[in-house]
């Protein structure tokens, strides 16, 4: 993916959370301002900015946003590192009665998603939790699929899946590769 086609599909997952938005609760005159949008360290919290960028445009409201650290909720976290990196999470409102869009770049085996679940249900009970992803590139190990996706990619075991985004990586790209 170029740089267009990220700002499509951003366009498009921020335009299909609206719509069922509305269409879960009845339309537009039942429709409850309880959306919260939450970003997974590190991309999908960028990712979750552009989401809440493009809402907020068409709405034209604010919309309450979180970061995510799930680095203390990983299952592997013996196999990454003797001393992880931790992040600050930052969701700074009540996630009670809220619908959450949890926002991350790649969807791969569903355990970062299983992870993520875990940390927000211990800030409080939402009323709905949705997933929002740039990419799904298949190969689930956990029974999780995304609502909202940007591309579908599917790959091979042996292959990686990285996603460049301008605020971290100074371009906006999806590549695939072999792993070596």
């Amino acid at each position: 993916m170029n740089k267009k086609e990220i700002e499509r599909a951003v366009r498009r997952i921020s335009c299909e959370i609206l719509e069922k938005g509305v269409a879960q609760s009845g339309g537009i005159k039942n429709h409850k301002d309880n959306l919260a949008v939450i970003g997974i360290y590190n991309r999908g919290a960028y990712l979750a900015r552009r989401i809440v960028k493009e809402i907020k445009q068409r709405i034209h409201r604010d919309v309450e946003i979180g970061f995510l650290d799930i680095t203390l909720y990983r299952d592997d976290l013996s196999d990454i590192s003797p001393q992880p990196i931790v992040k600050k999470t930052e969701i700074n409102f009540d996630v009670r009665g809220k619908r959450i869009i949890l926002v991350d770049d790649v969807l791969f085996t569903g355990r970062t998603v299983r992870a993520a679940l875990d940390a927000i249900i211990d800030f409080g009970r939402p009323e709905k939790i949705e997933l929002a992803v740039l990419i799904d590139r298949g190969h689930r190990e956990l029974p999780i699929r995304p609502d909202y996706v940007g591309k579908n990619i599917p790959t091979s075991l042996s292959e990686r899946v990285e996603v460049m985004l301008r605020e971290v990586d100074g371009v906006d790209e999806v590549r695939v590769y072999p792993v070596k």
